[in-house]
């Protein structure tokens, strides 16, 4: 049998009443340079919007930036740098309330550590970002939707497959590594998603009518298995820290669309729950004898 595809294929392995969940978050220009009063560089990663203009940020270096320090950064826009929150963060406090217009101008797309460049490449504002990402908030992409055009998109949807969106703003704790001896041990940090009223009925019809829930992305997947509730969809809006590792038993997710994670991830063990660890591992070693490519923009991997 033929093991591997191209992906513009994908239609062939889906069914008429299978529905597409994607996740329609979009990364913010989340790293910004700055200089402090004394003209040193700071540099600020937002992770997370607390209230309007007052975020939770990685400051680098921290121990040289004083609780108090306002930073300058590009388009006359400051910031002050207040006392830590845990894991070493800061609160930054905006000289506005509304920052993500700002961040148009003044910030720079934040590319997952493993990517090594001085700086984002033009292409990157496009390719580091799906082509149907509608709700700004998250520091990393959704990487399984990346594969989508809109001209592929147009292609399932003629052909019967439906699709729906829900919100999971991806934070930095997606690239934190397992650390823990045991998988169970590790915890995962809490995600802001949404899952509207229009999304649970498509998807609830979709389950009525023998259809298949296909996640596009681990991302959709923990929303999917946090707001289901025998067998059917709840809306909810909250944070997320469901954390999903073998042996786990899935109810909301029938199909899942994901890339090709790094090891000692909770991704990782998402995956391994879902198809099965030897399954899984069976289908890395093939991956890297073949060369395929991994992580944000690597290939991708449909297990039905």
């Amino acid at each position: 049998t033929k093991k591997a595809d191209v992906f513009r294929n994908i239609p062939q392995y889906l069914r008429a009443g299978d529905c597409l969940v994607l996740n329609d978050t979009q990364v913010i220009r989340a790293r910004l340079h700055g200089r402090k009063p004394t003209g040193g560089a700071v540099e600020i990663f937002l992770l997370r919007e607390e209230e309007p203009g007052v975020w939770e940020a990685l400051v680098r270096p921290s121990g040289r930036v004083k609780t108090g320090t306002t930073v300058t950064l590009p388009g006359d826009f400051t910031a002050r740098v207040e006392e830590q929150t845990a894991n070493g963060r800061r609160r930054v406090v905006f000289d506005r309330p509304d920052v993500l217009p700002a961040l148009e101008a003044a910030g720079e797309i934040p590319l997952p550590p493993y990517i090594r460049r001085d700086k984002p490449d033009a292409t990157d504002l496009r390719r580091y970002q799906t082509v149907y990402a509608r709700k700004p908030g998250a520091v990393a992409a959704p990487t399984a939707g990346l594969h989508f055009t809109p001209e592929l998109l147009d292609r399932l949807e003629q052909a019967g497959v439906r699709r729906t969106t829900l919100t999971l703003h991806v934070g930095y704790g997606t690239f934190q590594p397992i650390r823990s001896e045991k998988v169970e041990e590790h915890s995962v940090e809490a995600e802001d998603f949404v899952l509207t009223e229009d999304t649970a009925e498509t998807l609830n019809a979709v389950r009525d009518a023998g259809g298949r829930i296909v996640a596009v992305g681990t991302t959709s997947t923990r929303v999917l298995e946090t707001c289901v509730r025998d067998g059917r969809f709840v809306p909810q809006t909250g944070r997320t820290s469901h954390y999903i590792y073998p042996p786990y038993e899935f109810t909301g997710v029938d199909a899942l669309l994901t890339n090709f994670h790094l090891p000692r991830s909770s991704l990782l063990a998402l995956v391994c729950a879902f198809g099965g660890t030897q399954r899984i591992l069976d289908a890395y070693r093939y991956a890297v004898a073949e060369q395929f490519r991994f992580y944000s923009y690597g290939d991708a991997m449909l297990i039905l």
